[in-house]
């Protein structure tokens, strides 16, 4: 007897395909079809052009006592804006930021005048002639558009050079490279 090439393909296709076996390569389509499209939402939702940073912080007593964490939203609560990188790199602006312990946004947004920063805005310039940081920092409900408090980092020595003091007119010309702004009330 003499098999055909369609002989040896229904063959073949009638030991992986019959009654029993339909079910298990049914469901063994969909757990690849559920891994690939997991997969695909994993990496649409850390996908990310702009560095944001949400941390718990303690409720307040005026908040409700039942809920003692909170997040605080960017977008929502506070917008972090960078510019001008093609000057400086978003790493370079975050280690002087945290050299001046301006990254926790707990503190950022904390308005207890004991224990929190009370912010509202925070910018930072780049000085390229000086390789200087200068974070001007307004806090909430000051009355004027001028910094409260200007922090200096030097970028060549790792350190902060002026702390507490206004913006000098010697660190110029500078350019704008970071922006915090606190969004809700």
């Amino acid at each position: 007897m003499d098999l055909t090439k369609s002989d040896v393909r229904e063959i073949t296709m009638s030991k992986y395909f019959n009654k029993k076996t339909v079910p298990y390569w049914v469901i063994a389509v969909l757990v690849v079809v559920i891994i690939v499209l997991g997969i695909y939402v994993y990496n649409l939702s850390n996908r990310s052009t702009t560095t944001i940073v949400t941390a718990p912080t303690k409720s307040a007593s005026s908040e409700k006592a039942s809920s003692s964490t909170q997040k605080y939203v960017a977008g929502k609560d506070y917008k972090i804006t960078y510019s001008n990188t093609n000057l400086i790199d978003k790493a370079t602006i975050q280690k002087g930021l945290k050299a001046s312990y301006l990254t926790d946004i707990n503190d950022l947004m904390n308005t207890d005048q004991q224990t929190g920063s009370n912010m509202a805005k925070i910018e930072v310039y780049y000085n390229k002639d000086k390789n200087l940081l200068v974070e001007n920092l307004f806090k909430n409900g000051h009355s004027s558009n001028e910094a409260t408090t200007a922090v200096v980092y030097d970028l060549k020595n790792n350190q902060i050079v002026n702390s507490g003091v206004n913006y000098d007119t010697n660190y110029q010309p500078s350019w704008l490279v970071y922006t915090w702004e606190k969004l809700s009330k």
